[in-house]
């Protein structure tokens, strides 16, 4: 489970705060002063900390200026009823990635936490996909045919990943124009036939018989993954 560090010196808050992100499905964790905050940063090792700035003994600022001189990348939700700007300049300052005022509602409050979790998470390097002697490279942006590079350019290869991602579903040349070229609909839909083609020239065996890169008449194309 996710974790999460609360950091409220008002009981009812704090304890308000766990179980709503408990029925979230967060692992949470709260401390009630910024010295005890300091201690179960480490402890715990949360992937968020939602933390008050107005705190005894250690008072928020310097929990976060702590964290981030100790190299602690962890992102940092501000929780405060201080509402002047320049205090939350401050909070940015020192590190904070977003900020709620007291009062808050606790739907925007779960979605902040929600999007800073997301954001920070690892993100996965790009797996290679195949499809007959054709291996495709995310991480690389190409293409290849039987070990040797394909050669694609860089709106060929957009135009590949828009087929694949589909996972051999129709897409109309609309939505290609849209998706790769960013054109409206009055652009020649004959800008995506000849991108296609040279698709077929480069990927298939025989580019007037294609096995994978197929036309759906009056409709537009599709990616069949299986075939030889």
């Amino acid at each position: 489970m996710t974790r999460v560090l609360v950091v409220e010196d008002n009981r009812s808050l704090a304890q308000g705060l766990k179980n709503n992100l408990e029925i979230e499905g967060y692992e949470v964790a709260v401390a009630g002063d910024g010295a005890e905050a300091l201690a179960r940063v480490r402890e715990f090792d949360p992937a968020l900390v939602v933390l008050d700035l107005m705190l005894p003994r250690v008072d928020g600022y310097r929990v976060l200026k702590q964290m981030r001189d100790d190299g602690l990348e962890i992102p940092v939700l501000i929780l405060t009823a201080k509402d002047q700007e320049a205090d939350k300049v401050r909070g940015f300052r020192l590190g904070a990635d977003d900020y709620v005022t007291k009062p808050f509602g606790i739907l925007e409050l779960m979605a902040r936490v929600n999007a800073l979790v997301r954001r920070a998470a690892p993100k996965q390097a790009p797996v290679p996909e195949s499809f007959g002697d054709v291996q495709v490279l995310p991480d690389r942006r190409a293409a290849t045919k039987r070990g040797q590079d394909a050669g694609l350019t860089p709106m060929e290869f957009d135009l590949l990943i828009a087929l694949l991602k589909r996972r051999g579903a129709l897409v109309t040349r609309l939505q290609l124009l849209k998706e790769v070229w960013g054109h409206s609909a009055a652009v020649l839909t004959r800008t995506v036939d000849t991108h296609i083609a040279e698709l077929r020239r480069k990927l298939e065996d025989d580019p007037a018989k294609p096995q994978h890169i197929l036309t759906v008449r009056k409709a537009g194309y599709r990616l069949e993954l299986g075939g030889s």
